[in-house]
């Protein structure tokens, strides 16, 4: 390996004047030979705060022994993760989505500091892995991602399906539990058999094995050419991940000695369409439409809701998945994984083909190696479980920007009833875990945006209660906050603009009608521009708050929901990038 292909990192190893870096350098344990090969920065998420990182160490060490065997020193680094399980329904939750901002700035801070030529980057739970893929977007060095995988599926007490085989047990998830809080409040559940479920539901390390948010962006991930295809849907402790692993710090290499493709030369307009036929596809998590445009706008480009729209609208369901479908992360996985998604979509004329593929080619091209959907799992285009994706925006009076709901697994698309306004979430989870409300109701929570939350807090408790209680389709529920990849039901959230924009959310009261019609995109109050306009004049200004930290820089800096809650402007090229420098001249 040459100096060729050690670009960045000789600004920090190279010339007199670089002495005292070469001596911090050796401190860490590296000699003259390792000085003269790249430097490639390996920045995971591991955590012993949730399932979803803790099997992330035995990733990013298998990732060294590929980045050593290709030539490369191997540094690792790491940045947080906020569990979005143990964090939800209390005021944690606001630091959730701000984690994402702070795991992108965390690999700029490591890579653009230490100049390092080519970086890993290793996540495994919701706001990890968009993080860093904005990360690696941001600084676009020679990079690969790679998902920490799923847990497998845990068993709940009971009959299976057709009350087959007396004491048998069936598959269970997280949300088996977090639904199971609302039935045992309804009475129809004991509390020893919610322990139980509880107990038995998360047997691994990984993320949530659903098509939920990590699973989603995961396919996300390899959908955009920045994973290696085969690699997101292999649950977290199948071996194959180790060589998965090793494999991916080799790739890096070769990356860096062929110069490219970057990520920025993955992230375009036709590779992020992709991205959201993926989802619409799967029924994937409605958070995609927020992470989605975040990525883009890492890479110079502005991809808003209304271009997420403009894809979802007309991509058929073919992936049965759970929330709405059957299956899980594993059962992807041994049917093809998501090449078998994209090789459905790229026969049914529904992915554009020709933009770049992992490690080089085109997309057709590298899905060519990989089977076609196999018919239970993932159906062919024209054998679709919906004509409509599994995702929709919708707009109206009430949402001028946008506002966005999961339909997989509904029964009915339309829902009209009306308001029953709650300031904040805990307000209404305080009423639907007393089960004081009636079927027909719209539920609202507003003042849960980006900056309005601040944090634009996640809501699968209020949602999974309200499931469980028997009335997820018998009640809407709507907010400018956001909802997990687990939700199902008539939630409708990213409502935009938020109330604390002087969004129409912030307008509604007790008892005015809301009508939503999925299959037209639209989500109205029935009420005129000019009763809009005089409750807008007659709004009391919005209350100041004290903030401090985290949250105080994430109100000032967060800007809206449909253009993915971003907190700086996108510009693409880092303007700091000086002429790499040579020998200075003196004796070395």
């Amino acid at each position: 390996m040459t100096n060729l292909h050690k670009h960045r990192s000789r600004r920090v190893t190279d010339g007199v004047t670089r002495a005292p870096h070469r001596a911090f350098l050796r401190a860490t344990g590296l000699d003259d030979e390792s000085m003269q090969k790249p430097f490639v920065a390996i920045v995971d998420t591991f955590g012993e705060n949730t399932p979803c990182s803790m099997s992330l160490n035995q990733v990013s060490d298998n990732v060294r022994l590929g980045i050593a065997a290709g030539g490369g020193v191997p540094i690792r680094g790491s940045a947080i993760s906020v569990s979005d399980g143990t964090s939800m329904n209390h005021s944690g939750m606001r630091m959730s989505l701000v984690s994402r901002e702070v795991v992108a700035d965390s690999v700029e801070l490591f890579v653009r500091a230490h100049n390092y030529d080519a970086l890993i980057g290793v996540a495994g739970c919701d706001k990890t892995l968009p993080g860093i893929l904005m990360g690696m977007v941001r600084v676009n060095v020679p990079g690969v991602f790679l998902f920490g995988g799923a847990m497998l599926p845990g068993v709940a007490p009971g009959q299976l399906p057709g009350g087959a085989g007396t004491g048998l047990q069936r598959q269970s998830t997280i949300l088996t539990t977090i639904e199971a809080v609302g039935t045992t409040q309804r009475g129809d559940m004991s509390r020893a058999q919610l322990d139980a479920i509880e107990k038995q539901c998360t047997p691994t390390a990984g993320s949530c094995p659903g098509q939920f948010t990590a699973n989603t962006m995961a396919m996300v991930a390899e959908t955009l050419g920045l994973a290696p295809l085969g690699s997101a849907m292999v649950p977290a402790v199948y071996s194959e991940r180790i060589a998965i692993a090793r494999r991916a710090g080799e790739t890096v290499m070769r990356i860096l000695t062929q110069g490219g493709p970057l990520p920025r030369d993955l992230v375009t307009m036709e590779s992020l369409e992709n991205a959201c036929a993926a989802v619409a596809a799967t029924g994937g998590s409605t958070n995609a439409a927020l992470h989605i445009p975040a990525i883009a706008n890492e890479a110079g480009i502005r991809f808003a809701l209304d271009d997420v729209q403009r894809v979802f609208a007309k991509i058929p369901l073919i992936g049965d998945l759970q929330p709405g479908g059957r299956y899980l992360a594993q059962d992807l996985h041994h049917a093809g994984g998501v090449p078998a998604v994209l090789n459905a979509l790229l026969a049914g004329g529904f992915l554009h083909g020709d933009v770049p593929a992992f490690g080089g080619g085109t997309l057709a091209e590298a899905l060519s190696a990989f089977s076609g959907p196999d018919g239970i799992v993932v159906r062919p285009c024209d054998e679709p479980l919906g004509e409509n994706g599994g995702l929709v925006i919708l707009r109206g009076n009430l949402a001028p920007d946008g506002a966005c709901l999961k339909i997989a697994g509904l029964k009915s698309l339309s829902f009209t009833g009306a308001v029953r306004v709650f300031e904040c979430e805990e307000d209404c989870m305080a009423v639907v875990a007393a089960r004081d409300y009636r079927e027909g109701d719209v539920l609202v929570i507003r003042n849960e945006g980006p900056k309005g939350g601040p944090g634009m807090r996640e809501m699968l408790g209020v949602t999974a209660a309200i499931y469980g209680q028997g009335m997820g389709e018998k009640v809407a529920l709507l907010t400018d906050g956001r909802f997990s990849g687990a939700t199902r039901g008539m939630c409708i959230g990213y409502v935009g603009p938020e109330a604390a924009a002087g969004g129409p959310i912030g307008l509604l009261r007790n008892d005015d009608r809301v009508h939503i019609d999925a299959r037209a995109g639209i989500l109205r109050v029935d009420l005129s521009d000019d009763e809009l306009a005089r409750r807008r004049a007659d709004a009391p200004a919005r209350a100041s708050r004290r903030l401090a930290g985290v949250l105080e820089k994430y109100e000032a800096l967060v800007r809206p929901a449909h253009l993915g809650a971003v907190t700086h402007s996108g510009n693409v090229e880092w303007p700091y990038d000086e002429p790499t420098p040579g020998d200075d001249g003196a004796a070395a």
